[in-house]
């Protein structure tokens, strides 16, 4: 095994320590149960027709991405899901870190089970992260145009990313990036200029049908460059945090995890009908 191999591990380690320091509630919740959504037996209601489906980012799971959204969401009378998916063998708690397009599968089974339950036809997703851009493979090539309303991303790496410039140190270590796609495959697919991107971006970014909303925060220090997370199509409405609120200083996690914010100007998209305008007295909405 070559050196550089042998630093390559404990460095991932030192990845996954990182990880659960930007996200806490990983460790300390993902086990606890959800409380208010996944509720099988919730019926939307004439207000809320679409129940929502929440996705969660990299290493998070279906539980501690939405501690806080999940809730603000159910308090305003919706019917909310949430799945886990990217799942890898003998790695607990970490989710979405299997082939996207594979993840984008088992959110297909997913939305076809919620819309059994609650008998809607379609419904609304909302996405951290992996979680905004794996399901825009659903959409595109697994029929999800058909079952979904509105998709809005949080932070998502529509365009892959370059980690502040770090993946371009990739090509210097021979047989790096081997090693990233079969340990980690979604990973691998979220660099910029991945196969996966370049197949899910040809022929455009979104599809007929179906309202985008991006919400990105300029200090995201995961999706780099920011703007690369904005989307180009004809129903698509692209929002930078700090031009509602310029104090506004979430980064990649916390716009996800715990922004009020980006809560409501999400909400917004989801009930364009009663929307109001997002500012930063919307942290006490």
């Amino acid at each position: 095994m070559l050196p550089w191999k042998r630093l390559l591990r404990p460095l991932t380690a030192l990845l996954l320590t990182a990880v659960v320091a930007v996200v806490p509630a990983a460790t300390a919740h993902a086990a606890a149960p959800s409380s208010g959504w996944n509720d099988y037996s919730c019926k939307p209601s004439a207000t809320h027709p679409r129940p929502v489906v929440l996705v969660h980012g990299t290493f998070a799971n279906s539980v501690d991405n939405w501690l806080a959204f999940a809730p603000y969401l159910v308090d305003r009378g919706y019917c909310v899901f949430s799945l886990d998916y990217g799942q890898l063998p003998g790695v607990p708690l970490f989710n979405a870190l299997g082939p996207i397009d594979k993840s984008a599968e088992q959110l297909q089974v997913f939305v076809d089970k919620v819309l059994t339950a609650t008998g809607a036809a379609k419904a609304d997703l909302v996405g951290h992260s992996q979680g905004g851009l794996m399901p825009r493979y659903y959409l595109k090539f697994l029929g999800g145009a058909a079952k979904v309303n509105t998709f809005v991303g949080v932070a998502p790496d529509n365009h892959g990313t370059t980690l502040d410039g770090l993946t371009n140190l990739l090509p210097y270590f021979p047989g790096a990036e081997d090693l990233l796609s079969a340990a980690t495959p979604a990973l691998a697919d979220q660099i910029v200029g991945s196969a996966f991107l370049t197949k899910l971006n040809a022929g455009g970014d979104t599809v007929q049908g179906v309202h985008y909303t991006v919400i990105a925060t300029k200090y995201d220090e995961v999706v780099t460059p920011y703007r690369s997370q904005f989307l180009t199509g004809s129903d698509v409405h692209n929002v930078l945090l700090q031009d509602l609120c310029p104090v506004d200083l979430s980064e990649h996690a916390a716009i996800g995890l715990l922004d009020r914010i980006a809560f409501h100007e999400a909400a917004n998209a989801l009930d364009p009908a009663h929307a109001t305008p997002t500012n930063c007295a919307s942290v006490f909405s």
